[in-house]
């Protein structure tokens, strides 16, 4: 037990109008009877509809930790050992407590203790690196490795889009003018320009959006990009998650997002689970003084950009993340933008340093804006539609791989029984995958793989094959 001593996670419960100082001494006294360490406690967990409890967020506060908040229905799958009709019939789950502290794939260490009007349970936290991202799997790697870890497109940037780059570097001596280019974004949309920010990738977004708007209670919605959860906790928030299920296709219900949150984060088409939620879904999570932010840096690769809610303006306080590195291959270049309200676009700038992007990245902007860079984005997202049917067809051949939800991005999401050992196996056979476990939602079952050409594909099955294969045998 002695490597979870600081990687606990406390599920807590209560009664309409328990107070801050009720919970807090049902968890320090629960803490401490099992000899462990207030210090370890790495968040508070409820149901969704006990987040709001002033008892409950006021305790995770005084504690200094994040409140996870989670849907009912997603609590109520979870086996405990102290199950409660009574509990059912008020919350939906049949322990609140136990059911939080187990979500999120830890193992219970304290079942389920009460006082008056609160109840409270210890597990050890399956920790999410939040920090990992798919080009730790290929770093140092070298060239012996097929990447189906990173998300970028395959043999890009173009050869005109080098050349147009390049081009630029003898504009290196003076400071980088972004009017041209924020002006041709606008235009791609069909928005004033006051609508546009534009930033060094998407990641410079969220923390911006973290730092410049006030949030007070955000939500992320999980599994997803982990880089919003990342900069909203860096810069001191307390960060509530609603969890989608892979029972459900990863769908988001909209009613599971509490109704006073005042930030919601959300990705169309989602990373890692490919799903793409229906524009009118994501709209009916707007609210007066809510900003919801719609991450939409795979939306370049669904062919037709259906369901995009880039260039709306009658949703309000909606903000859409747009990123040019996956689809055009400059990740190295960093360069995305925001569209939003003038008044969260000014905001959001003034958080900014002066030139936050570079003349080459601004370059770039303006050329993957263009009628002819569009339609040649166009026509690789439909070669992408075509090369993962392929890809989905291929893995449906395997009894052992589930694929969780209708992919609709340029990778897919698996579930394989030992997916560490999986991923490890195929490693060795030459491919670089993206591990699952460090998304909030998900476990080392899960693996992420990049949508390639045909060829590639049918190594990389033939690959698994293999390794699926030793699985069975070990």
């Amino acid at each position: 037990m002695g490597e979870y001593a600081t990687q606990l996670v406390v599920g807590v419960g209560g009664r309409t109008g328990v107070s801050v100082a009720e919970v807090c001494a049902l968890v320090e006294e629960t803490l401490r009877g099992a000899g462990l360490a207030t210090a370890s406690v790495t968040a508070l967990a409820t149901v969704d509809s006990k987040a709001g409890e002033a008892g409950i967020a006021g305790a995770a506060e005084r504690f200094g930790v994040p409140l996870i908040a989670y849907p009912a229905a997603y609590l109520a799958e979870i086996p405990v050992p102290n199950p409660s009709d009574a509990a059912r019939t008020a919350a939906g789950t049949p322990s609140v407590a136990e059911a939080a502290a187990l979500a999120s794939g830890g193992e219970l260490l304290v079942p389920k203790r009460r006082s008056v009007a609160a109840t409270c349970a210890v597990a050890t936290a399956q920790a999410h690196d939040l920090r990992h991202h798919g080009d730790a799997e290929v770093m140092d790697a070298g060239s012996d490795l097929v990447d189906l870890a990173v998300n970028v497109r395959a043999d890009t940037p173009p050869e005109w889009l080098k050349q147009r780059i390049a081009a630029s570097l003898g504009d290196l001596a003076a400071y980088p003018d972004g009017r041209a280019a924020r002006a041709a974004v606008a235009a791609r949309h069909g928005l004033p320009v006051e609508r546009v920010l534009l930033t060094a990738g998407a990641a410079e977004a969220f923390v911006l959006i973290a730092r410049a708007l006030g949030a007070v209670r955000p939500v992320v919605v999980h599994p997803q990009f982990t880089e919003p959860e990342a900069a909203l906790r860096d810069a001191g928030h307390r960060v509530e998650r609603v969890v989608l299920r892979a029972a459900d296709g990863f769908r988001l219900d909209p009613e599971a997002v509490p109704e006073d949150a005042d930030l919601v984060v959300v990705g169309n088409p989602t990373n890692p689970t490919s799903v793409l939620h229906p524009a009118r879904t994501l709209a009916a999570l707007a609210r007066p003084g809510r900003i919801l932010v719609v991450d939409e840096a795979f939306m370049d690769a669904v062919p037709g950009e259906r369901e995009a809610l880039a260039g709306r303006m009658d949703v309000p306080g909606l903000v859409v993340l747009r990123s040019l590195t996956k689809t055009w291959g400059l990740a190295g270049l960093r360069i995305g933008y925001v569209l939003a309200e003038p008044q969260v676009i000014a905001k959001l700038a003034a958080a900014q340093p002066l030139w936050p992007v570079s003349t080459p990245a601004l370059v770039a902007a303006e050329a993957c804006v263009t009628p002819a860079a569009l339609a040649e984005a166009e026509e690789a997202a439909r070669r992408i539609a075509v090369d993962r049917a392929h890809l989905l067809a291929g893995l449906a051949e395997f009894d052992e791989v589930t694929v969780a939800g209708v992919a609709q991005g340029p990778f897919v999401l698996i579930q394989v029984a030992d997916g560490a050992q999986v991923r490890t196996r195929l490693r060795a056979l030459g491919f670089a995958v993206r591990r699952g476990d460090t998304f909030p939602g998900l476990d080392r079952s899960w693996l992420r793989l990049a949508v390639r050409d045909r060829a590639t594909t049918g190594r990389l099955l033939q690959a698994l094959d293999h390794a699926l294969t030793l699985a069975a045998t070990s």
